[in-house]
């Protein structure tokens, strides 16, 4: 059975993608929001803890379905990226998007940790994206959002005691 000489690396990229290292975790940053709070909005940020997640979820979605259909559109930037309103839409809203950002986020990780994928080669459908580009894109744009949450949160007086 032929050496894994990508396995290091692999190892690397799903630590990120499961919010290790300097990385907020996905489910701390959304754990325990109470639903009054979802879609409130705090001076400055222009963002709603709703707002955030559904973002989160759009675009990490976007970026699987890219790494892995070749027939994928994305959506229109930047609206395709954002939910239409500040507020779930209804009161499973939150837990049906925590819950696709899960699914997708496992379904990347399965795709890193395959020896049969190649971080490296061109997707043959891109303008030379990698698995390992988009997998990164992934865990870097989480970073961001993430710690987003955790201000609007500590804004909004829901952010647990450390």
């Amino acid at each position: 059975m032929p050496t894994d000489t990508q396995k290091p690396l692999r190892e690397h990229v799903l630590y990120l993608l499961r919010g290790g290292g300097a990385h907020l975790s996905f489910d701390k940053a959304v754990e325990g929001v109470p639903p009054h709070l979802r879609g409130a909005k705090v001076d400055p940020v222009p963002h709603t803890p709703w707002r955030l997640l559904e973002h989160l979820r759009l675009a990490q979605w976007d970026i699987l379905q890219f790494t892995i259909d070749p027939a994928h559109t994305s959506p229109d930037w930047p609206a395709g990226y954002w939910p239409d309103g500040d507020a779930p839409p209804d009161a499973k809203a939150w837990d049906r998007a925590i819950a696709a950002y899960r699914a997708d986020n496992a379904a990347m990780q399965a795709l890193v940790a395959d020896p049969a994928t190649d971080l490296f080669a061109p997707l043959p459908h891109g303008t030379g994206q990698t698995v390992l580009r988009e997998a990164l894109l992934v865990a870097d744009h989480a970073a961001y959002h993430l710690g987003q949450m955790v201000v609007v949160r500590r804004l909004l007086g829901c952010w647990p005691d450390e």
